[in-house]
């Protein structure tokens, strides 16, 4: 499947499972259990290899860092999983609302040129 998406495609994908578990945990400063605690958890999903090794793509590491700066302030993993996941839901309905705003906005624009013009 990855053979037919050109590397340079892959490596800019924000998705691409690109990490061991040793290097994500190496490149977050924390150690293969905090990785895992977070998948028990449920932030993260990380794909497995055919050998069957965790992988973690660039979006999934952003995801556990903000979990980590809970966790080092003092939040228990679990809550700290729970904010962050709902913060991530928090922020796509923000999106969605603004993509529905600006869509009622070009709407009712549209509409009133066309009745001024008559």
């Amino acid at each position: 499947m990855t053979a037919d998406i050109p590397l340079s495609d892959r490596l800019d994908d924000d998705d691409f499972p690109a990490y061991t578990m040793g290097r994500a945990a190496a490149m977050l400063g924390t150690t293969p259990g905090f990785l895992r605690a977070i998948g028990e958890a449920r932030l993260i999903t990380p794909l497995r290899s055919e050998g069957g090794h965790r992988r973690y793509s660039r979006y999934q590491l952003r995801i556990a860092a903000r979990a980590r700066e809970l966790v080092d302030r003092g939040t228990p993993i679990e809550a700290a999983c729970r904010i962050v996941i709902l913060e991530d839901q928090l922020e796509e309905a923000q999106r969605i609302n603004a993509e529905y705003r600006r869509a009622a906005s070009d709407a009712s624009g549209s509409s009133g040129s066309a009745s001024g013009s008559g």
